[in-house]
């Protein structure tokens, strides 16, 4: 296919590589001036989806997303997707889905889980929200850069899987953070809270294959020093979208609000804005109960 690139930082860039080493002709845009292996550069994003079978925007917000589909939209030709795998907010994703659908163009919105690392291996789950029509023109394309993709739904959909994952991937992490600086002041052994926790009723994601403990369980970012795989600033975004589609919906989420105003204070008035969103851990060992 000709596949037009929006956004080719952490995540699309490997995305985008990926597309290209499978053999797809793809052209790229990114306000940086970066260089992708397999992919031609454009200088405006209209050069980038003029033609295009399919687009691709990876961008840091709805809003942004919905800018430049307003740029993009009226160069692109009638049956040609556009595919939204920002994580943006439910209502500029069903605002540019409703223009799409004028145009003739198939719109998926399509966020993704797996982080950096499932971007460079191309093992992303994508959370779809479209039509099937429009879910299997590009299906090719998702088994390109991943390993799994549901349709969800209607437009937006997909946008609410992502905000409903992340509030739960959250709220584990925070209490398996909780969790080992308890068992720490109480004298438990980090490696045997791992093999009793990862086989019993408190296993999670969080504990079993992203474990805040370093030297505990698989290889994760906290063996890097906190290097992010997913910032805590990321998580923050995500959990901020999940409490405005909350609002918008009417739905009591007290845990979601509880996480989200830590990770305020985690990354706007401590220290982590830069570090990966299980850093959590050294902060709950730092502090006493009051």
């Amino acid at each position: 296919m000709k596949i037009g690139f929006i956004g080719l930082g952490n995540m699309g860039g490997p995305m985008a590589a990926n597309l290209a080493a499978a053999g797809h002709d793809v052209t790229g845009f990114d306000m940086a001036d970066v260089s992708i292996e397999g992919v031609s550069n454009a200088a405006t994003v209209e050069e980038a989806a003029n033609g295009a079978d399919v687009v691709i925007t990876m961008l840091p917000n709805g809003a942004i997303m919905h800018a430049v589909a307003d740029q993009i939209l009226p160069v692109m030709q009638a049956g040609a997707a556009l595919v939204d795998s920002s994580t943006s907010d439910v209502d500029n994703t069903r605002a540019v889905a409703a223009i799409a659908e004028k145009a003739g163009i198939h719109f998926l919105d399509a966020p993704v889980s797996g982080g950096i690392g499932g971007a460079s291996g191309g093992t992303l789950t994508f959370m779809v929200g479209g039509t099937q029509e429009g879910f299997d023109k590009v299906a090719p394309l998702f088994d390109v850069m991943g390993q799994k993709a549901v349709l969800c739904g209607e437009a937006g959909a997909g946008q609410s899987a992502k905000v409903c994952n992340n509030m739960i991937l959250a709220g584990t992490m925070i209490v398996t953070c909780e969790a080992f600086a308890l068992a720490d002041k109480l004298g438990l052994d980090r490696q045997k809270m791992f093999d009793v926790v990862s086989t019993s009723s408190g296993q999670s994601w969080s504990m079993n294959t992203y474990c805040p403990a370093p030297g505990v369980g698989p290889k994760s970012p906290a063996d890097n020093d906190y290097t992010p795989g997913f910032a805590a600033e990321l998580m923050l975004k995500d959990l901020r979208l999940s409490q405005q589609a909350a609002e918008t919906a009417d739905a009591d989420t007290p845990v979601g609000k509880l996480a989200t105003a830590l990770y305020e204070q985690f990354v706007e008035q401590e220290d982590g804005e830069g570090k990966d969103f299980s850093a959590m851990l050294p902060r709950f060992e730092k502090r006493s109960r009051s």
